[in-house]
C-alpha cells in the first residue's frame, strides 16, 4: 500500500473551493495532471481521486496554494 496517497484503505480525495481561490496557478504548476486553471485563472480541478504516482504531486500543491484554497479529504 502507498502511504502517500492513502491512509487506512481509503483513497486520497481533493477539494478546490473556487471561492477561496487567487488565480496564483501554484496547484497547475506543480500538479498539472491534477489541477489546470480556467480563463479567469481559477482553479480546476481535474481528478478527484489522484493516481498513486499523482499524490506526492497534488500534496505540494496543497502546501504551495497561498489562499489555501486546495485541501485533501482523509
Amino acid at each position: 500500500m502507498d502511504t502517500v496517497t492513502r491512509k487506512g484503505n481509503r483513497p486520497m480525495k481533493l477539494q478546490a473551493d473556487r471561492d477561496l481561490c487567487i488565480g496564483a496557478g501554484m496547484c497547475a504548476l506543480t500538479a498539472p495532471g491534477v489541477f489546470d486553471q480556467d480563463d479567469d485563472g481559477l482553479v480546476v480541478q481535474l481528478v478527484a481521486e489522484p493516481a498513486d504516482a499523482q499524490a506526492q504531486l497534488a500534496r505540494d500543491a496543497v502546501n504551495a496554494c497561498p489562499s489555501g484554497a486546495i485541501s485533501i479529504m482523509e
